[in-house]
């Protein structure tokens, strides 16, 4: 392409740019910047004949040479769009913005230009602040780039994490990020449900369908039209219960308890679970049709011990959301203490420490004594308990498996002389469904 055709055609395409509303430049395959939209300069000020490394990060050198992912440099390799996430200075501090890089072509096939869109993440943050999910390391802004790219669409996100990883926040964050954050969220927690009660909350009943039933309920799946339905803990779901949500999903439509006609469904879903599904399907707990309808899409939340470096800027923000109004800071050993920490509990133990630490502090300073945990409760240093005798062969006739989780749950609290929470972990299930579960066994117990 010649000088003159090369003019032209840049000309062209910054008119087109300066007419749309997301921050766009253009830039050459040198890394410099040619031309920026409105939305660009009102974020990056003027940012004309400056590479674009150095505008976005401040370095002299490419991307790829600091220690990031380079946009262009992926879209010279491959010919295609390349998209990353990376965090940017703006007016506004350093913020987290997905990244998106078109190559256009001449005539003769060369790449000569390159498109550079910018889209900014509200629901996260790379600053400690209290209203948001906070992070920089590579393991949370890959976490966020699959949550980005899943937002838009309306297929099935799986979200996979340990306990206090943070499902829920990321679900909001995709509903919210989708265009959905007018539209209703509805949370079900499919492990603090018996499965009674379990199909009348998600799809509501008609008056009359049993004892009690005064009037007509809406279910929480029509309390979600048009909006996400986020189903927390799905591997808790019972069997029976399965096939409900099974066909639910693949029909479309559902009827209420005590219902006879069929009712459309409209609403987006998001799963989550601390299980291994694949390995519940393997074992025959979990059904595997429903298990490749839930995991379209599935997005691994890290444990706190695999963003560490995280762990400062998590500690700052929690500190504004249980202490608002106090100016509490760690000192730097306690900073330090808490980054050597494994965290099993993750995100809400961490809370729940700086939670108990801003009480005991009277100042504005938390030092590692106020850290220290209540006496009585186990630390990492502790011995965990014995492993399980092998199983015996049973000397019994056959008898219902509800039957059998019931004795075996009688026997584990008996003679394992655990508490409620370290139990639930041993039995690999949640306090709320060892509670739920201890509750009903309680009840079929003659007085």
């Amino acid at each position: 392409m010649s000088p003159l055709a090369a003019e032209a055609s840049l000309d062209t395409i910054s008119r087109m740019l300066d007419e749309l509303d997301e921050p766009r430049i253009v830039i050459t395959e040198q890394f410099e910047i040619l031309h920026a939209n409105p939305a660009y300069q009102a974020l990056y000020g003027q940012v004309v004949g400056q590479r674009c490394h150095a505008a976005s990060h401040g370095y002299q050198r490419p991307c790829n040479e600091e220690g990031e992912s380079c946009p262009l440099q992926m879209t010279l390799n491959s010919g295609q769009p390349e998209r990353v996430l990376h965090i940017h200075r703006t007016a506004h501090g350093e913020e987290h913005v997905d990244v998106e890089l078109m190559p256009l072509a001449d005539i003769s096939g060369h790449r000569h230009l390159f498109i550079e869109k910018m889209q900014h993440l509200p629901q996260a943050s790379s600053q400690p602040v209290p209203d948001k999910m906070v992070g920089r390391s590579p393991a949370f802004r890959s976490m966020l780039l699959l949550a980005q790219r899943a937002a838009p669409s309306h297929a099935a996100v799986l979200l996979i994490g340990e306990s206090g990883t943070g499902k829920e926040g990321l679900a909001r964050a995709i509903h919210n990020s989708g265009g959905d954050a007018k539209r209703p969220f509805i949370a079900v927690d499919c492990a603090s449900l018996t499965e009674t009660l379990l199909e009348s909350e998600l799809f509501g009943y008609e008056k009359g369908a049993f004892t009690g039933a005064q009037q007509r309920k809406q279910g929480l799946v029509e309390a979600a039209d048009g909006g996400t339905l986020f189903l927390d803990e799905i591997g808790d779901l019972p069997l029976s219960q399965q096939v409900k949500l099974l066909r639910l999903l693949e029909s479309g439509s559902f009827r209420r308890v005590g219902g006879i006609h069929s009712i459309p469904a409209n609403f987006r879903l998001i799963a989550a679970t601390h299980r291994d599904l694949a390995h519940m399907v393997a074992a025959g707990s979990f059904r595997a049709d429903l298990y490749y309808r839930l995991a379209v899409f599935p997005i691994r939340l890290p444990p706190l011990r695999e963003r560490r470096e995280d762990i400062p800027l998590l500690a700052a923000a929690l500190l504004e959301r249980v202490a608002p109004g106090r100016q509490l800071q760690l000192d730097s050993a306690a900073r330090q203490w808490l980054v050597e920490q494994t965290f099993p509990g993750n995100i809400r133990e961490l809370r729940n420490l700086l939670e108990r630490a801003s009480l005991l502090s009277d100042g504005e300073q938390i030092s590692r004594e106020h850290l220290s945990a209540p006496s009585g409760l186990q630390s990492d240093n502790m011995p965990l308990p014995a492993a399980p005798a092998p199983m015996q062969p049973f000397q019994c006739d056959l008898l219902p498996l509800a039957e059998v989780q019931a004795r075996y749950l009688q026997w584990a609290v008996s003679h394992s002389q655990l508490g409620r929470k370290e139990l639930a972990a041993r039995l690999q299930v949640t306090e709320r469904t060892l509670y739920r579960q201890l509750a009903a066994l309680e009840k079929k117990t003659p007085t």
